[in-house]
């Protein structure tokens, strides 16, 4: 791995599709351009339509001639997500990046009862990308990346309280629902690889990048003094956003990323090119995986023909 990988070693892109969810801002909206730059046709797919649009401009703006489209879809509603799937207007998927996440909210249900961290950041990805796995697997060469965070090391699932009901602790959920979004990658390489399919499942992270996301909780509960702790770290040390997108993209795009790999940033996983980056054993149970894959199934109704156990 090139010790200076930036955004413009990312490969041609030309006559690919791309979905990328949570694009309207940070980290996801630097990924749709630079994808788009590279000659992808991008497809942010986003909660707030007017967030959404704007991004569209944005990334047309910074592109002239971009295939660049706002999507509608929120990751909270799995009936938004199966809307979502099935107007999707073409049978070519090649990049499907699990980017859009919350983080360290107060205790709040989704539309369907989940817990809003576990049911954002892992459930609506799941559902997700099960609907979409039949363009994915008919596209060669195709992708799936999930967006993690070194977070995930605070803490393993509970596969017997998935939704924190017992003992909320904003930031235990939030490092358990990173910790799902890798065990899912391990499970789905690990059933890929099974079928015998050529469909790459990989895991990234952005370190720590100055964006919206440390601020969210803080703000929704008006704790103006943890926002602004949260403001100087983005100010002081976190690296750029432009700089926290380098993971996904190589995940996304780079020759020879292996399926089940989990790239960040170099410097102590908080910062610098991309590398591979240190997971916990947790991430990588086969029987754990197995486990959040069964309860992920039957708590979205989505089920993967053609992937078994």
């Amino acid at each position: 791995m090139s010790q200076g990988w930036n955004a413009s070693n990312i490969p041609d892109q030309s006559g690919r599709t791309a979905v990328i969810t949570g694009a309207n801002s940070g980290i996801g909206l630097i990924t749709a351009r630079e994808l788009a730059r590279s000659g992808a046709r991008v497809l942010l797919a986003c909660r707030d339509k007017d967030r959404g649009k704007e991004a569209e401009s944005r990334v047309r703006a910074a592109v002239p001639g971009a295939e660049a489209e706002f999507v509608p879809l929120d990751l909270a509603d799995l009936s938004s997500v199966r809307e979502f799937a099935a107007s999707y207007p073409s049978d070519r998927l090649d990049l499907l990046i699990n980017n859009a996440g919350v983080m360290a909210l107060p205790y709040g249900r989704t539309a369907d009862g989940f817990e809003a961290q576990f049911g954002v950041n892992h459930l609506g990805h799941f559902a997700l990308t099960g609907l979409l796995l039949p363009k994915l697997l008919g596209t060669p060469g195709a992708r799936v990346v999930s967006v993690s965070s070194a977070m995930h090391a605070v803490s393993d699932i509970d596969i017997g309280d998935l939704n924190s009901e017992h003992n909320y602790r904003r930031w235990i959920a939030y490092g358990r629902s990173k910790t799902a979004n890798l065990l899912f990658i391990h499970e789905l390489s690990r059933r890929l690889a099974a079928a015998g399919s050529g469909l790459v499942a990989a895991a990234a992270h952005p370190g720590y990048a100055a964006t919206n996301l440390q601020t969210a909780g803080a703000r929704m509960e008006n704790r103006r003094a943890a926002a602004r702790v949260f403001e100087l770290g983005n100010r002081i040390i976190a690296q750029p956003a432009s700089s926290g997108a380098l993971p996904t993209l190589y995940a996304a795009t780079a020759p020879g990323v292996r399926p089940d790999s989990f790239t960040g940033p170099k410097l102590l996983g908080w910062r610098g090119a991309p590398a591979p980056s240190r997971r916990t054993r947790w991430t990588l149970d086969d029987v754990a995986g197995e486990r959040l894959w069964v309860a992920s199934e039957q708590l979205t109704g989505v089920t993967w023909p053609g992937l078994t156990g």
